[in-house]
């Protein structure tokens, strides 16, 4: 990280970064290459300058259009559930946002296809995601809650937004060997982060615990 925008200064800095990471190994994530992850990315390039010194809080921060990046301990864990201990080749996310969980997603995966219904986000998403290097990953400007049928059936899909219900479209378009999906689900106050494995026709799920996420909407905005 030679741009010291990139590296950061004060609390912004790597020792900042190291305790961040500390943090989320006391609370359980133990997938030392997602860790590793949340490290390196600088969040604060994914949040307005004014947050800047807020970047490595383990909280949610707001970035426009009624949307926010979520806390650090949340991307960990979807993304640690997601992965699974496995080689996951194609990956769907859906709600890009400033493009934070996507950049950490990226490099532990194959390819990343990813959609977004705002397009402000998704073109910002873009510039973040070239400017750090990272190249294995699709844009769609689109409605999220259909999926991107064009690239299924994908071994993972992550979902930064709360449906009420699971989308029957997203369960669809996963690989019917052991495709998983990783979503929270329900309404505000009340979600459930929950991973659901596909085997043929069949979806075993797994309650993860207890959630706030912004609602998933369809349609474009």
């Amino acid at each position: 990280m030679s741009d010291p925008r990139l590296a950061g200064i004060g609390m912004t800095s790597a020792r900042t970064r190291e305790r961040l990471v500390q943090r989320l190994r006391e609370q359980g994530i133990k997938d030392e290459a997602v860790l590793d992850r949340i490290r390196n990315v600088p969040r604060h390039l994914f949040v307005d300058e004014a947050l800047a010194s807020r970047a490595y809080e383990d909280t949610a921060l707001p970035i426009g259009f009624g949307q926010t990046i979520s806390q650090p301990y949340v991307v960990a864990r979807m993304t640690e559930a997601l992965l699974g201990g496995a080689q996951l080749h194609n990956v769907l996310e859906i709600g890009t946002g400033c493009g934070y969980q996507t950049a950490v997603l990226a490099p532990l995966v194959g390819k990343v296809s990813t959609v977004e219904r705002v397009k402000p986000l998704l073109e910002r998403a873009k510039l973040r995601l070239k400017e750090l290097g990272i190249r294995n990953v699709r844009f769609r400007y689109a409605d999220g809650t259909v999926g991107w049928k064009a690239h299924a059936p994908y071994d993972g899909i992550i979902a930064a937004a709360a449906p009420h219900a699971v989308p029957p479209g997203l369960l669809a378009q996963l690989a019917p060997n052991g495709g998983r999906l990783v979503i929270p689900v329900g309404p505000e106050g009340a979600q459930e982060l929950l991973r659901i494995t596909r085997r043929d026709e069949h979806y075993v799920r797994e309650r993860l615990g207890g959630v706030a996420f912004v609602p998933l909407l369809g349609g474009l905005a």
